[in-house]
Parts: structure tokens; sequence; C-alpha cells
């Protein structure tokens, strides 16, 4: 049991086993994302059921034996590791006399908390407006705070009766704003490709060493942290690299299992400049001993914004945790797929500028000579003619 911070919230981790793998390792994430929120984890209750109950989730034993864990630990909020329905988070409230959020309020909630550049906090408080929306368990408005904690940051609450018309106002007004910044993005990246600069963009599951690499590579301050999601805001710098010339390199929020719906709508500005990159880079955390299932959580986020079919190059962190050697791998066409490196103390990184150079001078290579088969078109005949 870990001790509760000097004026910070005592929580309460409910984790149930459904039959799924790893979870150990999903109960010691709820609890980093818990105190990333800002709280103490004052106790865990688990349980194995063979399906969510209803009416509760957890059912009547189980609502009672947290019940009794929050008189006992003097709980100020009990998270629950799962998704809730809107009944399901009020039946609960009602039952533990305490404020219950789940796993999707949870991360918004850090999301809020983390968010710096404006169209950051557009960002989180349109997701947070658009999951409020469906939650009837307590009123609330966006326009005023009266009150603070996990699950109640960014638009506030209030005791009156949702203004809805205020509600659908201010959601379009965020969505307008988004668009603009969309739209802008989109003439910045037209720029790029006329500038034929090789693009790439940190992936990966939280808490990986993203941001770690880009400070190391960019010589950048972005800000780096052992807390899950410590970068929200994509941060994107200019690398030098010698005859290739330079690149732009960008850091992005790190993706984690069972990403909330409405964080990837409202980020789709954000991410799609990773489905329009040249090339990712797959940031791995290798001491994890579940990374085959963070990389494939990572995976199934970039086909939601259609970046599956982008390059990829995979970068194995944190090896001076694993004390393996430095190493890249490459496929049987020559070309690098898997690079190990540690981004903190700096082992493999020429390796990964090496490859970075190399993806350089091959996309200038490929503007100065196109391939054979596309020097001819068809013309409107069929038959082929030269350009």
């Amino acid at each position: 049991m870990l001790e509760r911070h000097p004026g910070g919230e005592c929580a309460l981790i409910v984790q149930l086993d459904f039959g799924e793998s790893s979870i150990a390792e999903r109960r010691e994430e709820v609890c980093l994302l818990a105190e990333s929120a800002g709280a103490a984890v004052c106790a865990t209750i688990e349980g194995k059921r063979k399906f969510p109950d209803s009416a509760t989730y957890a059912g009547k034993g189980k609502v009672q034996e947290i019940a009794d864990a929050v008189v006992l630990h003097q709980a100020d909020v009990v998270i629950f590791n799962h998704a809730l329905t809107p009944a399901q988070e009020r039946n609960l409230e009602r039952a533990l006399h305490c404020r219950v959020i789940d796993r999707t309020s949870l991360i918004l909630d850090i999301f809020a908390q983390r968010a710096q550049s404006s169209d950051g906090k557009l960002q989180v408080e349109l997701a947070q407006l658009e999951h409020l929306a469906t939650r009837l368990v307590r009123g609330w408005t966006h326009l005023e705070r009266q009150q603070g904690g996990i699950g109640l940051r960014g638009p506030g609450e209030t005791q009156l009766e949702t203004d809805r018309r205020l509600l659908g106002k201010r959601v379009k007004l965020l969505r307008e704003r988004l668009r603009r910044l969309e739209r802008q993005r989109g003439v910045q990246r037209r720029s790029r490709l006329r500038n034929d600069v090789l693009t790439v963009s940190l992936v990966g599951y939280t808490n990986a060493g993203k941001s770690t690499l880009f400070n190391a590579l960019t010589h950048a301050d972005a800000y780096a942290a052992d807390q899950l999601f410590a970068t929200l805001d994509t941060t994107s710098r200019k690398l030098w690299l010698g005859e290739a010339g330079n690149i732009v390199v960008a850091d992005t929020v790190g993706f984690i299992r069972d990403l909330p719906h409405e964080l990837v709508a409202a980020f789709h500005a954000t991410l799609e400049a990773t489905s329009r990159a040249d090339l990712l880079l797959h940031v791995v955390d290798s001491a994890s001993p579940i990374r085959e299932e963070q990389m494939a959580e990572v995976e199934k986020v970039l086909a939601q914004i259609g970046a599956r079919d982008v390059r990829q190059i995979v970068v194995l962190n944190k090896l001076d945790l694993t004390e393996l050697p430095s190493a890249a791998e490459r496929d049987e066409y020559g070309k690098i797929i898997r690079i190990r490196l540690s981004a903190r103390r700096g082992d493999g990184l020429e390796l990964l500028r090496g490859a970075l150079a190399e993806l350089a001078l091959e996309k200038r290579r490929y503007r100065d000579q196109p391939p054979a088969d596309l020097l001819f078109v068809p013309d409107s005949m069929g038959s082929v003619s030269p350009l």
C-alpha cells in the first residue's frame, strides 16, 4: 500500500479479471495512471468474473467489499480500470457514497493536466465534453470549474441541469477551431513536401522513451519523465544529417491500451501528421515484459488513424536496462528494420542517425531519378507515351 501524498487524493483501484492476459501488468499500469493524475493509491481491489454485472459492473458482493475499503482507507475516489456505462457509474456512486470514475475518465483527466499548447487544450476539452455528454451521473457545465479532483478537471461541474444548447454550441466551436488548425497543418505539410524534406514521427506506447530519444537526436528540451503521458503536445524539430541534409522529426503523444475513442477522434488533427509522415520510429521499451502486447496496441491505434502502411523502423529502447549491445537489423533487401539503442545513455544513436540519413538520401534519389515505370504514362487512347 502506498503512502498518501500531502494534499493528494486517496484513490482506490478496482481491477477485475475477465480472463484477459497480463492482469498484474494492467493493475500496475492503472496505478501509474492514478499517480500521474496526482493521486496516491491507497488500496487495490481485485476479483474474477465471467462477465460484467449490468447494474454495477462488479456485482453486489464485490461492491460491498469496495464500500468497506472506501470507509477503511477514507478513499476520495474509486477508479475502475474498465469502461463503465453512465448507469453503472451512477449506481456505484450511490452504493459507495464516493466519487467513481472509469479508465477513460482517468486518461482524459491526465490529458487535461498535461496539455500546454492552445490546440492541445482545445483537443482535450472537446474529448472531455463529448465523453461527459454521455454521463448523466452528475450535472455539469463547461463554463464553470467549481471543484477540482480526478475526473473533474477541464469542463468542470455544477449542480444545475446540463445546458445542452450551450454544450452543443461549445462543441461546434471547438470542432471549427480544430478544423482551422488542421488546414494550417496541411499547408505546412505541403510546404515540406515541396522541399522534399524527410518527415519522421516517433510513435510508441506511453513511457517507452520517445521524448528522451527525441531530445537525444535533436538536442531539444522536450519534457521527458518516467511517467505515463509525460508528453502530450506534439513537438517538431529539424535534424541535420550531413550530406543527407535536414529532416523533420516529430515527438507525439504516447499510445496506451484501450485509448479512449474520444481522444483518438479529438486528436485527429494531431495524429494525422503521423499518418502522413514518411517514416515512423516505433519506440519500444525493450525491458518491458509485455513489450509484444504494447507493440500490438500501438499498431491497433496506427490502424485507427490510417498510419498502418507507413514505413517503420522499430527502435528497441532502454538497452541499458537489458545490458544488450547496440545493433541494427536489416531485412533481406538490405533495409534497416530494427535498431537496438539506449536513448538515455546514447548507445546506438549513431546507428539510428545513419539509418535516417540513408532514407533521406533515398528520398532525394527517388526525386531526382524516378523509377523507369513512372517515365511513361498512358495517353487518352490507351497507348503508352513518354512523359
